[in-house]
């Protein structure tokens, strides 16, 4: 029998060697001495193959998976993990399977369906998605309408009004989720960019929206709900007052981009509006006011109105019905639709008994000074801008 130094020098070389722990050396020493080379042939476990999670987890996970892959519907492993935390926090259960578990589980149907279609991969492609605020903090985008964006452009077209007189290039303002690349909501019109255009482009997206027959739709504009945080540039309208109210009352979180261009996500649509659609329409300007092809302005026949549909049939039926190039096989809507995490109807109806159309306008209004004269009257100055959030309708 060696001394103890060079017991632990030859133990410590062989755990090297084998890659194991020492301890698991000397039980593996102490199998041989007892059973020969037969103690040192790895048992199996009586639970290989299965997951040490209950029936009834493994079952969510794998008809979640399934529910949010039916028909054109489409759902990664990681949603579905999103899923599980969800439930487990709604059943206060603190051992809920991990995302590694929830893998696991999906792994052989995921393998299978790849073997079947012959494809490589599914879901999202690349690392997950996180914003930086101008505080320094990160916002890991995990979920559907958890991180929205929002951004004003003037639209390269010059429109006219109903006697057929040229009026002036529109402004176009969208509201976009982080997570899936919808475009939520729009607002269109000839208001330079302010904290009431902001609020009545998230009404527009907060809202559910129905178009008559005359916008000639094939599909639903489906997206609606409401952020846990609101992320845009520093400009004058959204570091307002104004809008840190709406924040506060509807339950979101206002932050600013940390650089100008970390605005891609919201940018970007505006790019692919102008070269897929406005450039194909008459009164077409271009982006360079000097290069203003001459026919623009003689060929402009198109009434906001009419824009106003154009861009909505482009958006639904178009725009948040393609795939985005870092979503996989989902599309805009469909990784919109499965990152929710909560059913829409449940959504829809939260909104329903929390902001009544009239008490949704209410809170998007700007709040106003009041003024008390000596007479003891009080006048309170309310804008244009203001009211017109009163008559504002959804079509």
């Amino acid at each position: 029998m060696p001394d103890r130094k060079t017991y632990t020098k030859k133990l410590k070389k062989a755990a090297k060697k084998l890659g194991k722990s020492k301890r698991t050396v000397q039980r593996l020493v102490k199998k041989w001495e007892e059973d020969g080379i037969a103690g040192l042939k790895p048992t199996e476990r009586t639970d290989k193959g299965q997951h040490r999670i209950s029936p009834e987890w493994q079952d969510f996970i794998i008809k979640t998976y399934r529910e949010g892959n039916k028909g054109s519907k489409r759902m990664s492993r990681q949603q579905v993990a999103i899923r599980v935390q969800v439930k487990a926090k709604e059943l206060g259960d603190k051992k809920y399977p991990n995302y590694r578990t929830v893998y696991r589980v999906l792994q052989p149907i995921i393998d299978a369906q790849e073997q079947k279609k012959k494809i490589r991969s599914t879901g999202w492609r690349g690392s997950s998605l996180s914003v930086k605020t101008r505080d320094g903090d990160y916002v890991d985008v995990e979920y559907s309408n958890h991180v929205w964006q929002c951004d004003h452009t003037p639209v390269d077209l010059l429109l006219v009004d109903k006697y057929g007189d040229v009026i002036d290039r529109p402004w176009l303002t969208t509201v976009i989720d982080t997570y899936s690349r919808c475009i939520m909501g729009i607002r269109l019109g000839f208001d330079a960019p302010s904290s009431q255009v902001v609020a009545l482009a998230l009404r527009h997206a907060i809202l559910s929206k129905n178009y008559s027959v005359e916008y000639s739709l094939n599909c639903d504009w489906g997206t609606y709900g409401k952020p846990e945080y609101f992320y845009t540039d520093g400009g004058k309208d959204f570091r307002s007052n104004h809008l840190r109210q709406i924040g506060v009352q509807l339950g979101f979180t206002c932050e600013l981009r940390n650089r100008p261009s970390e605005g891609g996500v919201v940018e970007r649509p505006f790019g692919t509006l102008n070269t897929e659609l406005f450039s194909t329409l008459p009164g077409y300007t271009g982006s360079n006011v000097k290069e203003r092809p001459k026919e623009a302005e003689k060929d402009a026949c198109l009434t906001l109105r009419e824009l106003e549909k154009l861009i909505v049939r482009y958006i639904v039926d178009n725009y948040n019905q393609r795939i985005d190039a870092r979503l996989g096989d989902q599309t805009r809507y469909q990784r919109w639709e499965a990152g929710l995490l909560a059913t829409p109807d449940l959504i829809g109806d939260q909104l329903a008994l929390a902001l009544r159309d009239r008490e949704l306008d209410i809170c998007l209004m700007k709040q106003t000074n009041r003024s008390i004269y000596r007479e003891g009257y009080i006048r309170s100055e309310i804008t244009e801008d203001i009211k017109v959030i009163w008559h504002f309708s959804l079509h």
